[in-house]
């Protein structure tokens, strides 16, 4: 059996060492055996540095009476202080080892090992990670930029980047149509009609106001901060000229007014107020909620218990006017469900419909002739209607089919003012959307005809070419529900020239000229106030309506639904 200690037994004797006296030998003993009794360390006795063991004499006779003799630590020994000279602790440490099992070392080992390996996995990982810091940004006032945009937008035309939201991040809402519930479709139609209540607006009227749903409809059919600046400058300037008694007018106090002559303050505040209402301020929230309420209050005054808006002026602003009226109180409705304005929108809608002429459309009289203009602004009122929720009956869309039936030319892809006209692109532009909205599909071939003319590259957003807002008007929102290609083509264009032209600064800020770079077609008929409403309406057209050919609404229909939870 091989000694614990480095020097050899010899016998029963201990051998001198040689430079000390004789150390007592120690049988080593099996590690199975028990370990030696030990002395407990009386009271009395200070705690020794080293511990020490009892070691059984190697012959079995007593143990040494040197005091010098160096105590050896046995294999099991139990290890108690004691007093006597220090031993140092890298002796303890090699004697440790020595007699260690080796499963005991070979697992402290392995534990030191997955340390370090992990201390090193940890520092490895910290120095690949990216620490992001992100703090907001805001305008210099607040709402004035979209976080879509390209920072240059404001000031660079020709830097406008292209937006990249998809209608994927649209917001549910609670009803995204304004069609009636479980209704019959019609044949070849997108737009269902019938004599049951719509119970909601839907997005056709909610993408207006302000939050992630605006912002949305914004980003994916192409607006911008450049056109939304336009807005808010074009509704200063609006109220900055609302008058003390709450009305607006053609004539001023602005530039560049219609004659006194030619006033119409009634179409002219409804105009106003579609403004207003357009960019999502009503009676009841939005930055000009003081405006639009003076507005309102004052033309409720002038309609009268049939629903009707227009009593003195002009003869040929009699169904303008009602149209424009209309409009502007159902989308109020709509917008709010507030029923004080229930009952006005109610007779207003049903002295459009009573008046309706027998050729299916309507014109400057009740119940007189017929033409493609006045009877745009009419269907576009009872479409509001059914946006808010209100009854429109299905036989007067199917009046109005008709009549556009009898005077289309090209087989329905070109229109003229009236029957027998010759062919115009503004009214072209009108009826087209009349048909979009009273069921044409998006593929069918007479409104692709169409629209091929509308949007072409002579026809576009032209300054200086052919100046005709009206056109313009018509034309967005025919592109606009039309989408695609179509679309993209046309707002290039719109959305860098209409801000562009605006007034930026000085009395008339916020405006367009409606003679200068060049003399608009509707000046002499509707003058600054007329050109910049219009102007305003297009640059609304990203969140005013929901295109009636986006994927929400044709999915909803097809299975019958009328809203979205």
């Amino acid at each position: 059996m091989a000694a614990l200690d480095p020097y050899q037994q010899t016998g029963g004797r201990a051998e001198q060492a040689p430079d000390g006296p004789p150390r007592p030998l120690v049988r080593a003993t099996p590690l199975a055996a028990q370990p030696p009794q030990v002395r407990p360390t009386p009271a009395t006795q200070s705690p020794r540095p080293l511990a020490t063991a009892r070691a059984e004499p190697a012959s079995g006779g007593s143990p040494p009476k040197s005091s010098s003799a160096r105590p050896i630590l046995a294999p099991g020994a139990a290890v108690r202080p004691s007093d006597g000279d220090a031993q140092t602790q890298e002796e303890l440490t090699s004697v440790a080892l020595k007699n260690s099992p080796p499963w005991l070392i070979s697992a402290a080992f392995h534990m030191l090992l997955l340390i370090i390996l992990g201390l090193l996995a940890m520092s490895m990982r910290d120095r690949n990670q990216i620490h992001l810091s992100l703090q907001p940004v805001y305008a210099e006032k607040l709402g004035e930029q979209l976080e879509f945009d390209s920072p240059l937008g404001a000031d660079m035309i020709d830097a406008t980047e292209e937006p990249m939201l998809s209608l994927s991040n649209l917001p549910e809402v609670e009803n995204p149509l304004a069609a009636p519930p479980e209704v019959e479709i019609h044949p070849d139609s997108l737009f269902s009609t019938s004599d049951i209540d719509a119970p909601a607006i839907g997005l056709a009227l909610k993408g207006r106001e302000e939050g992630a749903r605006k912002k949305a409809l914004l980003g994916r059919y192409g607006g911008t901060a450049l056109t939304q600046a336009a807005v808010r400058r074009g509704l200063d300037w609006l109220a900055r000229n609302q008058l003390k008694d709450g009305s607006w007018s053609l004539s001023g106090p602005y530039g560049s007014g219609l004659p006194s002559d030619f006033d119409n303050p009634v179409a002219a505040t409804a105009m106003a107020l579609l403004a207003f209402q357009g960019d999502g301020h009503t009676h009841h929230r939005g930055r000009f909620r003081p405006n639009v309420v003076r507005g309102w209050k004052w033309l409720l005054r002038e309609k009268d218990d049939d629903g009707n808006f227009f009593h003195e002026g002009a003869f040929n602003h009699t169904f303008y006017t009602q149209g424009m009226c209309t409009i502007a109180i159902c989308e109020l409705y709509g917008m709010t469900k507030d029923s004080q304005y229930k009952e006005p929108a109610e007779r207003a809608v049903k002295y459009c419909l009573d008046s309706q002429s027998p050729e299916g459309g309507w014109r400057y009289s009740a119940g007189g002739d017929s033409d493609v203009s006045v009877t745009g602004w009419i269907v576009m009122a009872l479409q509001s209607a059914k946006m808010a929720g209100l009854e429109v009956p299905e036989d007067n869309f199917r009046r109005v089919e008709h009549f556009l039936d009898k005077i289309a030319h090209e087989d329905g892809s070109r229109y003229p003012y009236q029957h027998r006209g010759e062919i115009k692109l503004s009214m072209t532009a009108e009826a087209l959307l009349c048909r979009q909205y009273l069921g044409w599909k998006r593929d069918d071939p007479r409104l692709v005809a169409g629209v091929e003319w509308i949007t072409s590259a002579e026809n576009l957003v032209n300054y200086h070419k052919g100046r005709d807002v009206y056109t313009w008007y018509y034309a967005t929102q025919v592109a606009h529900h039309m989408e695609g290609d179509y679309w993209k083509r046309w707002n290039a264009v719109m959305r860098q020239a209409l801000p562009e032209q605006q007034i930026k600064v000085g009395r008339e800020g916020g405006s367009w000229d409606p003679e200068k770079p060049t003399m608009d077609q509707w000046s002499p008929h509707g003058g600054r106030l007329y050109v910049t409403c219009l102007s305003l309406y297009m640059l609304e057209v990203y969140y005013r309506h929901l295109p009636i050919y986006a994927k929400v609404y044709t999915d909803l229909l097809k299975s019958g639904r009328t809203d979205q939870r």
